[in-house]
Formats: C-alpha cells, structure tokens, sequence
C-alpha cells in the first residue's frame, strides 16, 4: 500500500489541470470519495473509486479538500472528491424552545449551523439518531423537524 504524504495542489491549478485532463483522456484518475468530516483526518486508509488502497499521512498543518490532489505521475492521478454535505433542519416554536434546541445541540458536540430561526445540525450518521436525542422536544412539539 502506498502511502500518501503530502497535497501536490489543486485540480483547479492551471499546470495540474492541463495534466489531469491529460490523464481522464486515458481513464487514469483514481478518485477518493470522503465524507466532510473524513476531511479533518490527518491519518486514514482509503480505497479509490478503481479499488486501489492508499494510506494518507499528512502533517497536522495540512487538511484535504474537495479537488485535492494527493498523487499525480505519469502512471495515474490520486484525487479527493468531498461527498456534498446533508443538514437537517430542525425549526423552534419559540425564543426558549430554541434555546433549548441550541443546548441541547451544544452538548451533543452537533455541527450546526444557522438558516434564520432554524438550526441546521450536519448529519454525520443516520438522520433518526439526531431525531431520537430531541424526541423530547420533537414530542412536545417545541421542535420541528424540516423536512428537506
């Protein structure tokens, strides 16, 4: 397994560009999927769309993005494609249910994010265990959950 150690630029690039376009002629890109929070990941084993096995260990200064490009030779091309991010949207009734929703999500260590009144909380596993841990204020009607 190779191991990845460092980011060469973006796919945005002009030299790298002129490259990979290059390389997708010849189907020699290999892309890694991953998801936002996989991002922050400084060490990680990951699979290529084409199933090759790489290692990543950047240094801790170092945070992988959407376009990234990890390898780039004459044989192939190593890209990070970031999986867009899904938000549940949860609406309070009120100025004190939503101090408690903003509680709650704060002790829950949630990555949210503000819509005007509502809450946006980042959905980094199934949407139903977000709903369960506000069942309470779901229940009573406190909170409502946004249907996207």
């Amino acid at each position: 397994m190779l191991v990845l150690n460092d980011i060469i630029g973006s796919v945005n690039d002009e030299d790298i560009a002129e490259k990979l376009h290059h390389h997708g002629h010849h189907d020699r890109i290999e892309v890694i999927r991953m998801n936002v929070a996989d991002t922050a990941r400084s060490r990680q084993k990951v699979v290529t769309d084409k199933g090759t096995e790489y290692g990543i260990a950047l240094s801790r200064d170092k945070r992988l993005y959407n376009g990234a490009v990890l390898l780039m030779d004459d044989q192939r091309a190593v890209v990070i494609r970031v999986n867009e991010e899904e938000w549940l949207r949860l609406s309070p009734v009120s100025t004190d249910a939503a101090l408690e929703l903003g509680y709650n999500a704060g002790n829950l260590h949630w990555r949210i994010r503000f819509d005007g009144a509502d809450l946006l909380v980042a959905l980094e596993g199934p949407t139903q265990r977000y709903i369960d841990r506000l069942s309470g204020l779901i229940e009573a009607n406190r909170v409502t959950v946004v249907q996207p």
